[in-house]
């Protein structure tokens, strides 16, 4: 069984939906001993990064994610979900994030749109059991503000929005995608479905 953490700002249906069409079972839950419990857990998310972490520490549901990375399940999160993985956001201010990747997440700055928005192709910088049988290829991003990881070794894939623009992290058994992989078309459920695999 594979959790979606519920903790109001996800995208929760199309993500539970997009792990059921992949054969899994998908149990949206905000229950610690459910999420615990599972094989694997997705952490999504769309919104502001401040308002999430309040309502994470709010229900408890920062350290049932926090316990859950520390198990070595593999987690994913999405989005504001990947956002979260870091240790701080400047968001409408400065906030603390679950802090189970070191970096920090940042406005985009310059004279281009804001949000990123749209269809972009995705470069690959190291291996990842993620990215096992596929080829590079364009996945859909909608977001304001980008994560910067401290440590290279995090950074598995980036795309080009002006500048490299972080696309998916991971270390160990945390995995974070800033776009959204059930949006992604064939590409992104390959992605999900490589996940999955580990679980």
């Amino acid at each position: 069984m594979i959790a979606i953490i519920d903790y109001g700002m996800g995208n929760l249906h199309s993500v539970s939906k997009a792990v059921e069409r992949l054969g899994r079972v998908a149990l949206v839950t905000s229950d610690e001993a459910q999420i615990a419990a599972a094989d694997g857990a997705i952490l999504p998310g769309v919104g502001a990064f401040g308002d999430a972490m309040g309502y994470l520490r709010e229900t408890g549901l920062r350290e049932a994610t926090l316990r859950y990375a520390a198990s070595g399940k593999p987690l994913l999160g999405i989005c504001l979900g990947m956002q979260l993985l870091f240790a701080s956001s400047e968001e409408h201010g400065r906030h603390d994030g679950l802090g189970l990747l070191p970096g920090e997440v940042v406005r985009f700055q310059g004279s281009y749109k804001v949000p990123h928005m749209g269809w972009n192709k995705l470069s690959f910088h190291q291996p990842s059991p993620l990215f096992e049988g596929l080829e590079e290829g364009h996945v859909y991003f909608v977001h304001s503000y980008h994560a910067k990881p401290e440590r290279d070794s995090d950074l598995l894939a980036t795309t080009d929005y002006f500048q490299q623009v972080t696309a998916i992290v991971g270390r160990d058994n945390v995995y974070g995608m800033q776009f959204h992989p059930e949006k992604s078309g064939e590409l992104g459920m390959r992605l999900l479905g490589n996940f999955l695999r580990l679980t």
